[in-house]
């Protein structure tokens, strides 16, 4: 778990000095988050949520976590409470950035994690949405990697589903790579998670 944060999150050497009092916050519940204290991290996101009620940042961070317990998760209970509330919080960021990609890129996650878990009873429900948002966050910031590389994986999947030529997808987690070499994020902040992940597919790729 430890190593897929790793992968996940990239913001280190947070310091607090000459940070406010929400970024201190953040600083802290991301190195709790770096150092395996996934629960820990959680917890601070969640006391920032409600302190900086116009910040959509800890709110997604809080359905991201979610999101990730829920990838390995077996228990239709457990699953469905991780899920649940990951939804909920992300309800929250959306209401403050209500047409942001990197909110659309993580709403399809959690909607992956649903099929993932039972595609009989989900994959008809959430499909076509999970396509309708990776199109819509496509179509708003088709230079930001995670939208490149989080689509071509999900219609790759979509692909060898259906026994189709994965192939033609590759080229797009090399643009991804490509795109993290240049992307800025809007603060230490702001999502810069996935090139591990790219790169691994396109290794796999090759």
């Amino acid at each position: 778990m430890k190593s897929l944060v790793i992968a996940l999150i990239c913001c280190l050497g947070f310091t607090s000095q000459g940070q406010n009092n929400f970024e201190k916050g953040m600083a802290k519940a991301f190195n709790l988050w770096q150092s395996g204290n996934m629960g820990a991290a959680e917890q601070l996101f969640e006391r920032i949520a409600d302190a900086e009620t116009e910040e959509w940042l800890p709110s997604y961070y809080v359905a991201q976590i979610n999101s990730i317990k829920s990838w390995a998760e077996k228990d239709a209970q457990t699953l469905n409470a991780q899920l649940n509330k990951a939804q909920n919080y992300l309800d929250l960021a959306k209401a403050i950035e209500p047409n942001n990609p990197e909110i659309f890129v993580m709403q399809a996650h959690i909607y992956t994690n649903w099929v993932v878990f039972d595609g009989a009873t989900y994959g008809m429900k959430y499909s076509t949405k999970i396509n309708d948002l990776y199109n819509s966050a496509y179509k708003l910031a088709p230079n930001n990697p995670r939208v490149v590389y989080n689509k071509a994986e999900w219609d790759m999947g979509t692909a060898k589903f259906f026994g189709k030529d994965t192939k033609p997808f590759c080229k797009d987690f090399a643009k991804a790579i490509e795109l993290f070499a240049t992307f800025k994020p809007a603060s230490d902040f702001h999502p810069n998670w996935g090139k591990e992940r790219a790169l691994q597919v396109l290794a796999d790729c090759k």
